[in-house]
């Protein structure tokens, strides 16, 4: 897709209930989460580190700035989805990213939601003391 002078990659990435729009433009790794550093936004390391395996599994964490707008859901659901973002992203710039992507399991959407509540009941399992007597 093409915007103002410069191509822009987009990818979408979802992880639970959290779902982030990615753009991936040639750049010098700039990394920016709704208008904030990653290091600002993701305040642990393992958070960052999930959010940028594609980009380091790649080798092209210096080649490419990035923009991700996320939204719903909590750190580690964001982190992930931005992941998955960042990596279907990194598809439209080179098809050879695939089998690497594939290998390292960062294509697949982790399809784990939170359990609903049944009636009946006070949680998704967790039953009402029950007395004999």
């Amino acid at each position: 897709m093409v915007d103002s002078n410069t191509q822009e990659f987009l990818g979408t990435g979802r992880r639970k209930t959290s779902v982030a729009r990615v753009r991936i433009a040639l750049g010098s790794g700039r990394i920016q989460i709704n208008n904030r550093p990653l290091e600002n936004y993701f305040p642990t390391d393992d958070l960052r580190s999930i959010a940028t395996r594609p980009l380091s599994a790649t080798a092209t964490a210096t080649k490419y700035d990035v923009r991700v707008n996320v939204q719903g859901g909590g750190p580690t659901g964001q982190a992930g989805a931005v992941r998955h973002g960042i990596a279907r992203a990194l598809l439209q710039v080179d098809v050879a990213f695939r089998p690497l992507l594939k290998s390292e399991g960062l294509l697949t959407r982790d399809s784990r939601m939170k359990e609903r509540k049944k009636y009946g009941q006070p949680g998704a399992r967790k039953r009402f003391q029950f007395s004999k007597r």
